[in-house]
């Protein structure tokens, strides 16, 4: 009877050490916080799908999710510092042993969205929980647009009616957060190219009078796709440029592209991946299903309807073949000479003429390389906004200063105006202001009445130097050293570092790589000590910067180096 008895116990025994496994199916393996302007959204990353339930508490606000037959696999509690809604995410007591209850401590009552996602065809994400905490009251989905009209209201501000309105261009920064884009063969991402070429764009456009960027994203979050012309809208720009950077299954093409929109089926095989990438994106972000859920939205259902024939369409064509003929004279190889028809979301708006760029192939290592030059990225951004500027050259909106180019204009000096302050804003020049109004002196009295001249020139598109450049270094763990002393070494986040490298934990081990983008000015200052056989041209090609910077920065007189000198090392 004993050995029956053993087998039972055996029995028992091994049906109690798989239970937990059977009903705890699923394993929490981390959590990511992705601050944006308009919501702060948490992916929570799980090894199968979530099976959850959620509620809501007050006094103190706090959000409670439950994932049913759950375990721990990551570290908490996370304290949030960058969002204006969400303070800190931690466990909490569950309902029955199998939930994992996790408490959202908010700051103000808000209406949380959540939604799963599938694994990413391309492996990089797994089952996601996502929950995105609105900062602000008012639904993300309430349209813009106001009464339908037969014909389209352009609502005049002070500035158009006198003719010294700005032109508005929105540039969208493809992809963001938790969705990477393309990615290269090196493993760069493509959203981070596209916000560096964004910015660039913006800082040139910001450079010239009577012109105005607006950035759809200016950091690493993901904006749905639907609502990036919405900001566009909201923002009254009068274009929308969307900045891309290529891919395909095959590392051979390489060229940029100017995509405008068709709803007809796109015409090459290239146009077809990419309609089938940025789908893929809607995915990563959950954009479809908010697409899905407001199907009755005016603004919508206006651009799924024909749009083949709208005028925002035939504007789109235009600013790309400029866009194509100022990248051939910047030296930038296309892939495509002529536009190419694709129906993509971000060009999806009805009343705003808008372009998809794709600045070069990631998926090829020499573009990949080149697309994350700080000197090829001036290069296209200054193209582009050369583009922007002949477009809007030859189709000034109405009441822009633009329009009234050329025009002799009158203005009345305001308290606090100067000569040189006016002269900015008109695109002219304090010279020609004092020859115009037979000047002998800059000083003006408030009330007095300016002639402004008419400039008959082509504008000039300024050389802006960007004070947002970063550059993606490489920090190898030292003994001792932990997150937060790494973060304030480089003058950036925990959070930031932790996103880039896909940390789940604080925990670091030594030698570990991490992946650090950092401001250029907030980058260590680097020096060097001179070898014997060391020259300037040699120093400045192995740190990639130019002679001249190392000249300026160690104030030499000369070329001439002394063996041992210690020179310091400009990070641009």
């Amino acid at each position: 009877m004993i050995k029956p008895i053993r087998a039972v116990l055996l029995f028992f025994a091994l049906a109690l050490s798989i239970l937990p496994s059977v009903v705890s199916a699923n394993a929490l393996e981390g959590l990511r916080v992705w601050p944006s302007p308009d919501e702060t959204r948490v992916v929570i990353d799980l090894s199968s799908e979530a099976d959850y339930s959620y509620f809501t508490l007050s006094s103190p606000s706090r959000l409670v999710v439950d994932l049913k037959q759950t375990t721990l696999k990551t570290k908490l509690p996370l304290n949030v510092a960058d969002s204006p809604v969400l303070s800190k995410i931690r466990k909490s007591s569950p309902p029955n042993k199998s939930t994992y209850r996790l408490v959202f401590e908010l700051k103000t009552k808000v209406s949380p969205q959540l939604f799963k996602l599938a694994p990413t065809p391309g492996g990089q994400y797994g089952h996601r929980l996502v929950i995105d905490l609105p900062h602000s009251a008012k639904k993300s989905t309430t349209p813009v647009a106001s009464k339908p009209s037969s014909k389209t209201q352009v609502s005049k501000d002070a500035s158009q009616l006198l003719g010294t309105a700005d032109i508005i261009v929105a540039i969208d920064a493809g992809h963001g957060g938790e969705d990477p884009g393309s990615i290269g063969p090196s493993k760069k991402y493509e959203k981070h190219a596209t916000l560096a070429i964004s910015k660039k764009i913006a800082a040139h456009i910001n450079a010239i009078p009577g012109m105005k960027a607006v950035l759809t994203r200016n950091g690493d979050y993901f904006v749905n796709l639907n609502k990036r012309s919405e900001i566009a809208r909201r923002n009254k720009a009068h274009l929308l440029m969307s900045i891309h950077a290529d891919g395909f299954h095959t590392p051979q093409p390489r060229g940029g592209s100017v995509f405008v929109l068709n709803t007809k089926r796109a015409n090459s095989e290239i146009a077809r991946w990419v309609e089938n990438h940025e789908q893929q994106s809607e995915l990563l972000g959950g954009a479809g299903q908010v697409l899905a859920k407001n199907t009755t939205d005016r603004n919508v259902s206006q651009t799924l309807l024909d749009l083949q024939f709208s005028h925002s369409q035939k504007e789109g064509y235009k600013l790309a073949t400029k866009i194509l003929g100022e990248m051939t004279r910047a030296g930038v190889k296309l892939h495509k000479k002529e536009p190419v028809n694709a129906s993509l979301a971000v060009l999806k708006s009805p009343d705003i003429p808008s372009v998809l760029v794709e600045t070069g192939f990631i998926t090829n290592p020499t573009e990949e390389r080149l697309l994350f030059q700080r000197s090829h990225q001036d290069k296209l951004a200054r193209a582009l906004t050369k583009a922007v500027v002949q477009y809007f050259e030859a189709n000034p909106p109405e009441g822009t200063l633009f329009a009234n180019r050329g025009k002799v204009k009158k203005h009345k000096v305001q308290r606090g105006e100067s000569l040189s302050v006016i002269a900015k804003k008109y695109g002219t020049s304090t010279s020609k202001l004092m020859q115009t109004n037979n000047l002998k002196s800059s000083s003006l009295a408030i009330g007095q009445v300016l002639t402004i001249p008419g400039a008959a020139s082509a504008v000039h598109v300024p050389v802006a130097k960007n004070p947002v450049e970063t550059k993606t270094l490489t920090h190898v763990v030292k003994s001792g050293e932990y997150l937060g002393k790494i973060a304030s070494k480089y003058k950036v986040t925990v959070a930031s570092i932790k996103r880039e490298n896909n940390l789940k934990s604080d925990t670091l081990r030594l030698g570990q790589k991490l992946k650090i983008t950092v401001s250029l000015k907030d980058l260590p200052v680097r020096k060097h000590k001179v070898q014997r056989g060391e020259f300037l041209g040699k120093i400045a090609n192995r740190y990639g910067v130019s002679v001249n910077s190392i000249r300026q920065a160690n104030k030499l007189r000369s070329d001439e180096l002394a063996i041992g000198q210690v020179l310091i090392i400009p990070n641009k």
